[in-house]
């Protein structure tokens, strides 16, 4: 395989023209490594063990259930399904989602005001971009960060400040003694809180509660990004950031039914202030109009007819079982030269190796040749960091497949180490 960087393997935003009179904002348009990752694995000549995107696996897809609920909404001479929907979403979707949220977190009482469908998480991010960043903002994001978050915040022209994290997620002190250090607030602070995405770490109660303290003191939006918040399957349940600041306005949480459903339905919600609820409205008709109505009437009828609580736990005794699955194979193959995270929930393990001189893009180009796929850790940070690191999504693939991906990944690296001894 040519030697060229996963960025580009993977792709990127590229300018193919220059005659073009493009926008000066299209610089910040850098795309998804992870999102590319499936156009550049169905390119290959060969099958490859995927542990590069953030997906459920297909048996984890309660996919029996929801062709009950589609024989039944979707029958021959029905055409309601078919027609524009309301910008804020399907009102039958909203109620029910409002008991789903209840039930779940007894403690949370969100605002019906202030619950708008989406289509998918990303839009949500989207929408918080559009609604609070202006050019040459300052933003803050974790370090590692998800991919796609900061190329929302890029894409509205952001300045992006990263903060690294530990065990406890985002080191939040650490946070405060750099925007002392140069003097300037930030408009937003852009954070996965929980099962995070890259690391699969969650921040602390106390860290969250540090958090919002800090943002009403600079008058900086929490956007707080939680697709993983209901696959928790070990320790204790954490409040999300929206809860614990008793629903401050300055806390926007996107959410989405991508990581508990099914991604291809594209359907998500934020959670906001109802004071957004115009404006968000307003942003969504100048983008989609709606949200997919069929995909939302699916994604009711599923909800009405009382699937989702045992599907939850279903999930997080799956992932369970591969998450261990995938720490006993690292242990195994990689455990002498390499150290991870050891998530609660969610859907990944953060790999870093010991040897700081270890290139993960060198290992990504081996890995592929031996067919299995990560993503690896440079992706995570706008500035490159974190050279040694990958992450392997655990969720995605079977008991079997998890422990040949690693084995596979084991010796890719080894080879790679006699090759350059």
């Amino acid at each position: 395989m040519t030697a060229v960087s996963p960025t580009t393997q993977l792709g990127t935003a590229q300018l193919t023209s220059p005659a073009l009179p493009l926008a000066t904002r299209t610089s910040g348009l850098v795309g998804s490594i992870i999102d590319s990752s499936t156009s550049l694995l169905e390119s290959l000549g060969h099958p490859v063990i995927n542990f590069a995107m953030g997906s459920p696996a297909p048996e984890a897809i309660d996919s029996a259930d929801l062709a009950d609920v589609a024989s039944g909404l979707f029958t021959r001479g029905r055409t309601d399904l078919y027609g524009y929907a309301a910008s804020e979403g399907d009102f039958a979707l909203r109620t029910l989602l409002m008991d789903m949220l209840h039930q779940t977190d007894p403690d949370d009482s969100p605002d019906p005001a202030g619950i708008v469908i989406t289509a998918g998480g990303m839009q949500g991010l989207d929408i918080a971009g559009k609604l609070f960043i202006e050019p040459g903002s300052l933003v803050v994001v974790e370090s590692p960060t998800y991919t796609n978050g900061s190329a929302v915040a890029l894409s509205y022209q952001a300045r992006l400040l990263e903060i690294g994290m530990d065990d406890d997620g985002m080191d939040v002190d650490a946070l405060e003694r750099e925007i002392d250090r140069i003097g300037e607030t930030p408009r937003m602070i852009y954070t996965v809180p929980t099962f995070q995405n890259p690391s699969g770490t969650t921040l602390s109660v106390e860290r969250r509660r540090r958090l919002i303290e800090l943002a009403r003191r600079w008058g900086s939006v929490i956007v707080e990004d939680d697709p993983y918040g209901l696959l928790g399957f070990a320790g204790q349940r954490v409040p999300s950031i929206r809860s614990l600041s008793g629903r401050d306005p300055l806390v926007f949480t996107v959410r989405t039914f991508s990581k508990i459903m099914a991604p291809g339905l594209r359907v998500g919600w934020v959670d906001c202030d109802p004071s957004l609820r115009d404006l968000i409205i307003a942003a969504k008709q100048a983008l989609d109009t709606c949200t997919n109505f069929p995909m939302q009437k699916l994604v009711a009828g599923y909800l009405s007819e009382g699937f989702m609580p045992g599907h939850l736990e279903s999930l997080r005794s799956q992932y369970r079982s591969r998450k261990e699955a995938m720490c006993a194979a690292l242990s195994h193959h990689l455990g002498d030269v390499a150290h991870w995270t050891d998530p609660e929930g969610g859907f990944f393990i953060w790999v870093t190796f010991d040897d700081p001189r270890v290139d993960a893009e060198e290992l990504f180009r081996a890995g592929l040749d031996a067919g299995v796929a990560f993503i690896p850790g440079s992706a995570f940070s706008p500035t490159g960091r974190f050279g040694n690191s990958m992450r392997l999504c655990f969720a995605s693939q079977s008991l079997a497949d998890i422990e040949e991906g690693v084995a596979r990944l084991g010796a890719a690296y080894r080879n790679l180490c006699a090759e350059e001894s």
